[in-house]
């Protein structure tokens, strides 16, 4: 089943007057409040809670990433936010929430057409949700990054509203917008740079050309120098235990038939097939199967199930590096809808699509059983295609102020292409209340994230939870 959230045919007006009305129920002041309620969950609880169905031996690592600071503990802690959120004022105005858009979600990668584009790059938690959850995760990332930084209250409250401003204003430019002109926006990274270097000093022009250069160079080449060796004359993906374990390992160590594995691989490969174009099917016919891994990957992500694999097409210097990853319910589920989605892979797949100006030619989904005999849902894209992400840790201010209104707007896009512009720009209006209230929710909601990443050092050290750290 196909889910959209477009508008119905009304009139432009009574679209707007929609958005009004909702102003009227919800003001945008309101949108500051954050009061937890006295039975709020406790968040180790929650975290526990995914744990359940994660793999063992890995949520240990994904303990020990999110206790490394308040910022990495925010980055896996959407399922946290999300009980959280539900709590809150809300327009009733819904679109395909991305349902983690922390800062770190964005990023750089190649379109179809071979340019590096800016959006977000990370749907597994995407389901139709309240627009304003994603804006609060974002701006409130900001908070916590600009903490992290050593920036002033007042350096942090000038990148809070910026991006709430970049954002209403960038709806508001968008509902003036023609149907078609806004699906095909975008944020060109080169773009960006030629428009960046008329006000930037060489310092700045020379950081971003060096992260243009980066992104360009992290593809299935760099990825096939990075990840392989020749053993004993066979291109391998090399295991690097517990972060990368070769898929025979694993089934040496599960006691299951090799060749039983890479059967169910190859049919795994076939069924995805048939959820691409068939320009891509056809394309992906002239790559063959040669190695898989599973791989840890990122810090909410861990513990889910995530693999690497590797196929070659002409020669070995041909590779092609596709990322499995599991895709589980998302965490808006519980407090939104329930996804129309049978197939969980579909559902990442279906909202990317939605919200992504252009996306992997190799996006598609399938669901596999695993040695344990247990069927799960799987998305499937490259690994690696132009990737490029944000240094958090090292942006300087004004590189922070940049970034937040770069995200901000591809935000406010991907919330127009599925959502109604002419409603949510009449609800942010013109005027500046929103950009505070949002800000004065994020600070608060900030001081929370700091509670609950303390809760989880208390819970590691106390031994209620194992966490491994440095991994």
């Amino acid at each position: 089943m196909t889910v959209t959230h477009s508008p119905s045919y009304d009139t432009v007006e009574e679209r707007a007057q929609r958005g009004k009305n909702a102003r009227k129920r919800v003001p945008r002041s309101s949108q500051a409040q954050f009061d937890p309620p006295a039975d709020r969950p406790d968040p180790v609880a929650l975290l526990e809670q995914q744990a359940a169905s994660r793999v063992p031996d890995l949520v240990p690592i994904r303990y020990g990433r999110m206790m490394e600071g308040a910022f990495p503990f925010y980055r896996g802690a959407a399922l946290i936010m999300a009980s959280d959120l539900v709590h809150t004022p809300s327009s009733g105005l819904t679109v395909q929430a991305c349902g983690d858009a922390h800062l770190s979600n964005f990023g750089a990668f190649a379109s179809p057409e071979r340019s590096l584009v800016f959006d977000i790059n990370d749907f597994d938690e995407t389901n139709p949700g309240p627009w304003e959850w994603d804006l609060k995760r974002l701006v409130t990332s900001l908070e916590v990054a600009g903490r992290s930084r050593g920036f002033t209250d007042q350096e942090r409250r000038d990148v809070l509203l910026g991006a709430t401003a970049q954002y209403r204003q960038t709806m508001a430019q968008f509902a003036d917008m023609d149907t078609l002109d806004l699906w095909y926006a975008r944020l060109d990274i080169q773009q960006i740079v030629d428009q960046f270097a008329k006000s930037a000093g060489s310092k700045e022009q020379r950081r971003a050309r060096k992260g243009i250069t980066k992104a360009r160079s992290r593809d299935s080449m760099q990825a096939l120098n990075k990840f392989t060796d020749v053993i004993d004359g066979e291109l391998k993906i090399i295991s690097d235990p517990p972060l990368i374990i070769g898929v025979r390992d694993m089934a040496a160590k599960a006691d299951v038939d090799p060749s039983q594995v890479w059967d169910m691989l190859e049919s795994v490969l076939t069924r995805y097939r048939s959820t691409l174009a068939s320009d891509r099917r056809h394309l992906l016919d002239r790559f063959r199967l040669v190695d898989v891994a599973r791989k840890v990957v990122g810090v909410g992500s861990v513990g889910t199930r995530a693999w690497m694999v590797l196929l070659l097409g002409r020669d070995n210097d041909d590779p092609l590096f596709l990322q499995v990853k599991e895709a589980q319910p998302s965490v808006l589920e519980e407090f939104t809808e329930k996804s129309h989605y049978d197939n969980m892979g579909e559902r990442v797949v279906a909202g990317q699509r939605l919200m992504q100006s252009a996306s992997d030619i190799f996006l598609g989904w399938d669901r596999i059983p695993g040695v344990d005999g247990v069927k799960r849902d799987f998305y499937i894209r490259q690994l690696r295609d132009w990737k490029g992400s944000a240094e958090i840790d090292t942006m300087p201010l004004q590189g922070m102020r940049s970034y937040a209104r770069m995200c901000a707007w591809t935000l406010a896009k991907a919330h127009a292409r599925s959502g109604d512009a002419i409603a949510i720009a009449a609800y942010c209006g013109g005027s500046d209340t929103l950009d505070k209230a949002i800000a004065d929710f994020a600070v608060a909601y900030a001081d929370q994230n700091e509670k609950d990443h303390q809760a989880l050092v208390d819970a590691v050290a106390a031994g209620k939870v194992k966490a491994e750290q440095g991994i």
